[in-house]
Formats: structure tokens, C-alpha cells, sequence
């Protein structure tokens, strides 16, 4: 079985791009299910409800988010009803979704969770206690399991990796825009990656048009960012898991 978790995905252009493209990669790949951050995906701050039924009618199975996901009014109502969008598990109970979600899989039970870093980022609830809490409220219920650590820092994403390696089979960390170097299976059976970076333009930073960050480091004053130029590039990791024990045999980069 083959899990493939793709980075932030960042404006619209990029959803339109997978629409032509991923059904392709997903059949050459031999892509079971895929989960991808969706919280850039209108055009660089939060995520539409448009949008994210684009993204899932493009071949996307989950969407993750992080710190941008209630930039958009409208997406409250779709994360309360849909199971294929989740938000940060740290958040306040009272706010629209949840931050896991059960889904079948070639037989499987995947237990998904997203949960947001607090370094550098907002003062939410502890990660740590956040996922034990959904692993111990799901025991018995699921199979297989993966969480998306949206956070900062990479100290951060590793800890949580090493905190919970042998008890969830997937880790992977989102936010930075930067796919990092660090694919693995860590000694206690979990495949992991740092960062799995961008999908999105790749002409200006990080996904966004360069004179308005630039500007932004020089002058120090507000500016208007826009979703960058440039081609389109698909950064994200693939697991390969056993298919008769649910243990990740390999993690490798993927990038289209």
C-alpha cells in the first residue's frame, strides 16, 4: 500500500495543475490514498470551500491545514461536515472540525490527525498531550495511523517524531514551504520526513511573488502578496507500507 502526502499547496494555479496532472502520477506511482496540505491553497491565506472541493475533486483524499485554515468565512461549514478536511487537533474545541478523522484504505483503517506546532507560532494547546489524547480516544478503532505536524520549527516536528515513533506509522511535517533532506524510517518503525516543502510556483518565495516580500524585509511596511509565477512544481514524500502488516518499508521524496 502506498500513502502519498503532498506540501503545502499554494494558490489556486497549483490546484488547476494538479487537476491535469495528478491522476497520472497517482496511477504511475501506484498511489493508494493521498492526503495534502490544502491551507495556501486560495491564493497563498486559508482555503475556500470551492477550493477545497476543487483540490479533492483533482484526486486528493484528505486535506490537512494549519495556522491559515480559518482565513476564509466559508470553510467552517465544510470543516463541521466534510471527512475529508481536517484542521489542527491543538485548536479550542469550539472551532469548526476536527482535528482527525478515520478512512478506509485497501481494507485499512487510517486513523488521520493534523495538529499544529506552538514554536513560533500560535500559544495553543500541547501537541504532545493533544495527539496522545486522540490515540487513546481511538484505540481499538483503526490500523494504520499518520499526522501532519504543521510547525516552525524543525526541533519541534523531530521531538514529536521521536515521542510517538513506533505508535504512528506516518509523521510528516508541513509549513516551512522547504522539502527537507531527512526522509526515513525511525527506529521504532515510523517513516518520517521533516518537511515535505512546497506544491506550488516556483518563481518567486516561498510560492509568493518576490517584490512584495522583498519589500516587505527592506522597508519594513505592509505589503500585498500575491501568489508567484514560474512553473509549477509537486514536492511531497511516498510511503510504502506492507500490505499485510501496516509497517512502513520505505519513504521516499517525491517531486513532479
Amino acid at each position: 500500500m502506498k500513502i502519498l502526502a503532498l506540501g503545502d499547496i499554494t494558490g489556486t494555479v497549483t490546484i488547476r495543475h494538479l487537476r491535469e496532472n495528478l491522476w497520472r502520477h497517482r496511477r504511475a506511482l501506484g498511489v493508494d490514498f493521498v492526503v495534502a496540505n490544502g491551507e495556501n491553497a486560495s491564493e497563498i491565506h486559508g482555503i475556500t470551500a470551492g477550493d477545497a472541493q476543487a483540490l479533492l475533486d483533482c484526486g486528493v483524499d484528505l486535506i490537512t491545514t494549519g495556522n491559515h485554515v480559518f482565513r476564509k468565512r466559508d470553510i467552517g461549514e465544510l470543516l463541521d461536515i466534510s471527512c475529508s478536511i481536517i484542521r489542527p487537533a491543538n485548536y479550542p474545541a469550539a472551532c469548526p472540525g476536527t482535528g482527525s478523522v478515520i478512512r478506509q484504505v485497501g481494507g485499512w483503517r487510517l486513523l488521520c490527525m493534523n495538529v499544529m506546532g506552538v514554536v513560533y507560532l500560535e500559544p495553543l494547546a500541547c501537541p504532545f498531550e493533544t495527539v496522545e489524547k486522540i490515540l487513546e480516544r481511538e484505540r481499538g478503532n483503526y490500523d494504520i495511523s499518520l499526522l501532519d505536524i504543521h510547525a516552525e520549527a524543525t526541533s519541534e516536528k523531530l521531538a514529536l517524531a521521536r515521542y510517538f515513533d513506533g505508535r504512528i506509522n506516518i509523521i510528516f511535517g508541513t509549513h516551512t514551504h522547504v522539502q527537507t533532506a531527512d526522509e526515513q524510517i525511525l527506529p521504532g518503525g515510523t517513516g518520517y520526513i521533516t518537511d515535505l516543502g512546497m506544491s506550488g510556483p516556483v518563481g518567486g518565495i516561498l510560492g509568493t511573488a518576490t517584490e512584495p516580500v522583498v519589500a516587505r524585509f527592506t522597508t519594513k511596511m505592509p505589503q500585498r502578496f500575491s501568489v508567484a509565477g514560474g512553473n509549477i512544481e509537486i514536492r511531497g514524500a511516498l510511503f510504502e507500507l506492507d500490505p499485510d502488516t501496516g509497517r512502513v518499508i520505505s519513504v521516499s521524496r517525491v517531486w513532479f
